[in-house]
């Protein structure tokens, strides 16, 4: 079989580090973009235990030269990329006039930049192979904010709308390149245990929370069969969906339960906030966080959508045997 090599930025913890996982469980090789050296070094250790190659690269995504560099590396040591994973992001548990502007613009940089560096870098080497996919993580949130996390929704909304905007370019020049998006619910990763926070009690997913092997399987599936958009967990659902047709009814809810239903009043460890620096550098903190009592591991409404051909199929022989059976008994 053909080596298949893929990168994923922010492969150190959380989503990042399930889909390297789960990449590798899958048969690609994989580089892995992240700031601390513990975390990389796991993750590659994880990529290697899976019998695939792996590759670490200290990167700050918001330095698009730093990740220019970084994919020119990847293509020298494990070969063309075949699929771009853009998952890095800091973000924050804070109100907007409880957080500074240093604070607000790093956030941004990495986690709307990033992803507009990482697809940069990707497209360089994809299109004039006219081969290959990149993969844009985005959360429920890419279409409706929430309290407490203004940098964060701010910056992956314009994550949706850039992906939009050049993936009509791709096809306008007749490129079979591929630019996707995933969107997450509430996940039980790492991301609550150091992220900025001013807020009384320790930062919590919204709830139902999902295990990370839930995205990054999605995320794994999405850059072996791509497609324009992919939901994860039912509460994205219902979150878009709620979105498009009542804004005013999910805002008075999220007014009235948004703020005390992101905290928890729990003694859990905290590391510091990552907004500046890696938390990662010296400790490796996995792909889960604090809540795996209330992860769920399974996800009904992306398994059926990762399986809808079949499921199409077998709908239309379904058809096909009543539309027989019914002119059988005409006859």
């Amino acid at each position: 079989m053909a080596r298949r090599t893929a990168v994923v930025t922010g492969g150190t913890a959380g989503v990042g580090r399930a889909t390297v996982r789960e990449l590798a469980a899958q048969g690609w090789d994989v580089a892995v973009l992240a700031r601390g050296r513990a975390g990389l070094d796991a993750a590659v250790a994880d990529v290697e235990a899976a019998g695939r190659r792996g590759l670490a690269v200290v990167c700050d995504v918001a330095d698009h030269a730093a990740v220019d560099a970084a994919a020119e590396r990847v293509e020298s040591e494990l070969g063309p990329v075949g699929a771009w994973v853009n998952v890095a992001f800091v973000g924050s548990l804070a109100r907007f006039w409880d957080t500074t502007p240093e604070e607000y613009r790093r956030m941004t940089e990495v986690t709307y930049l990033g992803q507009v560096n990482g697809t940069r870098a990707a497209l360089r080497h994809m299109r004039p192979r006219d081969a290959g996919v990149v993969v844009n993580v985005g959360s429920a949130l890419s279409h409706r904010g929430i309290p407490l996390q203004s940098a964060y929704c701010g910056a992956k909304h314009a994550v949706k709308g850039f992906t939009e905007s050049v993936r009509v370019e791709l096809k306008a020049e007749g490129s079979r390149v591929r630019v996707c998006q995933v969107m997450l619910p509430g996940l039980n990763t790492p991301q609550f245990d150091w992220n900025l926070t001013r807020m009384e009690h320790h930062p919590q997913p919204v709830a139902p929370i999902f295990q990370p092997e839930t995205a990054g399987r999605a995320i794994a599936f999405l850059a072996a069969h791509p497609r324009r958009m992919m939901w994860v967990g039912v509460s994205t659902a219902y979150t878009i969906l709620g979105e498009r047709v009542a804004p005013w009814l999910v805002e008075a809810y999220l007014a009235r339960t948004g703020i005390d239903g992101q905290q928890v009043a729990k003694d859990l460890p905290r590391h510091g906030s990552n907004v500046f620096e890696a938390r990662d550098e010296h400790a490796d903190r996995g792909a889960h966080g604090a809540f795996d009592d209330r992860g769920l591991s399974s996800d009904p409404w992306s398994a059926v959508s990762m399986r809808r051909g079949a499921l199409g199929a077998a709908a239309a022989g379904v058809g096909a045997a009543v539309g027989a059976l019914a002119l059988l008994r005409r006859r």
